[in-house]
């Protein structure tokens, strides 16, 4: 389950970066990178909106493992 974290962590950093730059430059770096809503794109988009949903389990194994600690 490690790498699966690690690597949804990853996707969400990547996707955090990208709508900075859209958001501060208008620079989408997905778009530039794999061409503007190529079918590679349409799948980067949709593999970090997957591990940004993923990533919301993270929130309550957070809090078992500091209740847990306690």
């Amino acid at each position: 389950m490690r790498a699966l974290d690690l690597t949804a962590l990853i996707l969400v950093i990547i996707g955090a970066i990208n709508w900075g730059l859209i958001g501060f430059f208008n620079f989408d770096l997905v778009a530039v990178l794999f061409g503007s809503m190529s079918a590679f794109s349409r799948v980067i988009y949709s593999l970090v909106g997957i591990a940004g949903l993923y990533a919301i389990s993270f929130l309550g194994r957070d809090r078992e493992v500091r209740e847990e600690k306690q």
